[in-house]
């Protein structure tokens, strides 16, 4: 059996809009914050230095979107209480998050 190394140069190749998808930092880091399980948006926010507000909450919608990010109501009457926690597609990302991680690690310049 033979690797396929998709054409990632190709706009259609799928691997490629996957790529596309987690590109952004805010994605990566808000996946590694999830790993811990369900939190809520204002300990996201408190996780993850340096991120608005308004954009964890539009990250998190389009990863919601994707499928990657599941959102659950709390509490309905205001102020309301919602909290997100990775899908099982979004644990998918697991292992190869780690491996990147363990390249990093092995590869890294201080």
């Amino acid at each position: 059996m033979s690797l396929v190394v998709p054409d990632v140069l190709e706009e259609g190749c799928t691997t490629r809009q996957a790529l596309e998808r987690l590109a952004s930092k805010w994605r990566v880091l808000l996946i590694y914050a999830l790993m811990d399980g369900p939190q809520r948006h204002a300990v996201l926010r408190r996780r993850v230095a340096g991120i608005t507000q308004k954009v964890l909450t539009e990250t998190l919608r389009d990863m919601e979107a994707d499928g990657l990010v599941e959102r659950r109501v709390l509490k309905e009457a205001p102020p309301r209480h919602v909290e997100y926690s990775l899908t099982e597609l979004g644990r998918t990302l697991e292992e190869p998050l780690a491996a990147i991680c363990e390249w990093a690690t092995k590869h890294g310049r201080a």
